[in-house]
């Protein structure tokens, strides 16, 4: 698994609590969330990360039985 970088992130409060209800409602923790909404950012100004690498099992180590990678839902 690759490492993450950990941030320690200054937020209003009520942004926070905003965030926290969101991601409840989309059944995120809220730091999934906080990523979620930078990666679609990221993705809408063009900026998107370059995917990282993949295994011969795939990202999730899903394969269809014969080592080829199932499609991600």
């Amino acid at each position: 698994m690759s490492a993450r970088k950990q941030y320690p992130l200054r937020i209003a409060p009520e942004v926070w609590e905003a965030v926290e209800r969101w991601a409840a409602d989309d059944m995120r923790s809220a730091n999934a969330q906080v990523e979620y909404l930078l990666r679609d950012e990221l993705r809408r100004a063009g900026r998107e990360p370059s995917p990282p690498a993949r295994t011969a099992r795939g990202a999730r180590g899903e394969t269809d039985g014969n080592g080829t990678e199932r499609p991600r839902p």
